[in-house]
């Protein structure tokens, strides 16, 4: 979760790694620091708490060096602090480590380290990496850190220099990300694809128990196994990405310009994937046909946060038009349940970055033991994508903001042409393939009608605001969706917000309504529409405020009247595809409480955009 980057070459390091971190600050923006080797290996560090921002004012005007690695921190072992920022160093500053992920035997290696006599200044668990290195008695810089490495357990991405060799830095990768970026007569190392764009788009991906060692002309990978090195062969392959994507522009955040973005994203993951003449979908990167296809008896969907709850969104889809078993669960808790993995279930995994490492983790334990499993991911050459049987890129575009919109809402379009060419090889006829194509071809538009509704919007995000604890609630194909808007609402705006069934409502959560806890109800114009009416006026005998996203026509009877009612009228698709419509307001009240609020809604506090530790 937290972000990596390094530079060797001809130019000065400093510049270039605070440009660096500045573009990976959605990956941690606890603290952030900087390692450079400047004339004769004198290896300096600078690092403070705070945003990046906050470093570069504390990097002196003379910090010069062409070999540098850097890092903004998401905390994990030990508070925000300057001593717990990286790079960490051994106790002479010959060696400077950059980290990702969680060493699970710190406590150990600490208590070992200890013994030995050496003091440790910081509360992380990366600082033990900088004296195993320092200790290891090889020749090579790739030697030492391959020791270090043969002691420790869990995962990392990491990035070495040690003043020793000034001429490379050392990366390795266990479950967490790390690129390398070729240059003219420079190289470049990040874990995000933002850090490199500026400079090079041919990269190479890192495997899980790889190490490179990265000099300016160029790097050489490795496999190590119990500290000995073998060589491995891997190219860097040109990356098809426009560096302005990864740029705000004229927009005030982020989320605000990736809401924006929506209706082109939705265009680019259903462009060349309709067939019109057959009423189904085009997914040949899933790499089943349809006789392979027909032979699957469940659908597993497996993501974290809102990956999960989009997932919930897919799965009633999936069963609403193949009518096959499907669900969504937190691809967090599925392998410590030791799950039984059925040969003829296609199990799917959902990440915008590809490299959320629960899901990984899960897509390993269903490889492992025999299963099929696809990926729905938004990065290309990402790890998931990578350990995948096949797939559905999402073409959403660079997602920054923590908050995920665009990617949520390619996810849920690839979900519903997985949807419909798995129902289009069973029983679904040809004529609702087609109606459900119309309705696809309409999203993009109907999304921006939404979005235009702006003003409006922001208006009731207002009221929202000012409540400490909120309600949203939903029915069946709406429950998704509520517990969706709740997400959204409470990662960026840090009020509670709490997702119901509205079914669910009288059985417990009916005693917190009040005037000061307000209800966003989803009622959309489907066969529950009175039963959800019905429990609206529940909401409102205990005066408590109403939000309701709906369809044009639905009639609410007397509740318009109520205090504290506003309601918010969606464009009214087909009812399979209606859950998307009603997720875009909830994330426009959410982006306009937040901003309300004066909060930066791109980076909420205790988060970060791709969680790559458990």
């Amino acid at each position: 979760m937290c972000g990596i980057v390094g530079y060797i070459g001809t130019q000065q390091a400093a510049p270039l790694l605070l440009e660096g971190l500045g573009r990976l600050e959605h990956r941690g923006y606890d603290s952030a620091g900087m390692a450079v080797l400047g004339t004769g290996g004198a290896l300096r560090v600078a690092k403070r708490s705070g945003r990046v921002r906050d470093l570069a004012e504390e990097v002196p005007a003379r910090f010069g060096g062409k070999v540098g690695i850097g890092h903004t921190r998401w905390a994990t072992h030990g508070p925000a602090t300057d001593h717990n920022a990286h790079p960490h160093t051994d106790g002479a500053g010959r060696v400077a480590v950059v980290h990702n992920g969680i060493l699970d035997n710190a406590s150990s290696l600490r208590a070992m380290l200890t013994d030995d006599g050496v003091e440790l200044t910081s509360d992380t668990d990366t600082e033990v990496l900088a004296h195993l290195v320092a200790r290891s008695g090889a020749e090579t810089l790739e030697g030492r850190v391959a020791d270090a490495l043969s002691a420790v357990e869990g995962t990392y991405g990491l990035a070495v220099v040690h003043a020793d060799f000034p001429d490379r830095i050392v990366v390795a990768r266990n479950g967490s990300p790390l690129i390398v970026g070729v240059g003219d007569k420079e190289m470049h190392v990040a874990s995000d694809l933002a850090a490199l764009v500026r400079y090079t788009t041919t990269v190479a991906y890192l495997d899980d128990g790889e190490m490179a060692t990265v000099t300016a002309q160029g790097f050489t990978t490795y496999r190590h196994d119990t500290a000995q090195l073998h060589r491995t062969h891997r190219d860097a392959a040109r990356v098809d990405v426009d560096p302005a994507a990864y740029e705000i522009g004229e927009h005030e955040s982020f989320m605000h310009a990736e809401m924006l973005e929506q209706p082109r994203a939705a265009e680019r993951v259903l462009r060349g994937r309709l067939d019109e003449r057959f009423g189904t979908s085009h997914l040949g990167g899933l790499n089943l046909d349809a006789r392979e296809l027909r032979a699957i008896r469940r659908v597993k969907i497996l993501g974290c946060g809102s990956a999960y709850y989009v997932g919930q969104m897919g799965a009633s889809m999936i069963e609403e038009l193949a009518r096959i078993p499907a669900d969504a669960e937190a691809a967090s808790e599925f392998r410590y349940r030791d799950p039984v993995i059925e040969p003829d279930t296609l199990y799917v995994a959902v990440s915008q970055s590809g490299e959320t490492i629960d899901t990984l983790l899960a897509v390993q334990e269903i490889r492992r033991k025999g299963g099929r499993v696809v990926g729905l991911v938004n990065v290309v050459g990402s790890a998931i994508a990578r350990e995948c049987d096949g797939g559905i890129y999402l073409h959403a575009g660079p997602e920054v903001a923590v908050a995920s919109t665009k990617a949520l809402t390619t996810m849920f379009l690839a979900f519903s042409l997985l949807a419909l060419q798995l129902g289009r090889v069973r029983d679904l006829s040809i004529a609702d393939g087609k109606r459900l194509i119309a309705g696809l071809q309409q999203l993009p538009e109907q999304i921006q009608s939404v979005l235009d509704r702006d003003d409006e919007l922001a208006e009731v995000a207002k009221r929202l605001a000012v409540s400490d604890s909120l309600f949203f609630i939903g029915r069946v194909r709406g429950f998704p969706v509520a517990r969706e808007g709740a997400q959204k609402f409470k990662e960026i705006t840090y009020r509670h917000a709490e997702a119901y069934q509205t079914s669910e409502l009288k059985h417990g959560p009916l005693a917190l309504i009040s005037e000061d806890v307000p209800t966003v109800a989803l009622v959309p114009d489907d066969e529950l529409v009175e039963r959800n009416v019905a429990a609206l006026h529940e909401i409102a005998a205990r005066r408590g405020p109403l939000v309701v996203v709906t369809h044009e026509g639905v009639d609410l009877g007397d509740l318009s009247a109520a205090p504290g009612m506003h309601r918010i009228d969606v464009p009214r698709n087909e009812r399979e595809i209606d859950p998307i419509l009603l997720t875009i307001p909830l994330q426009v009240l959410a982006y306009h409480a937040a901003k309300h609020l004066g909060l930066d809604a791109d980076k909420p506090r205790n988060l970060a955009k791709s969680v790559t530790v458990e």
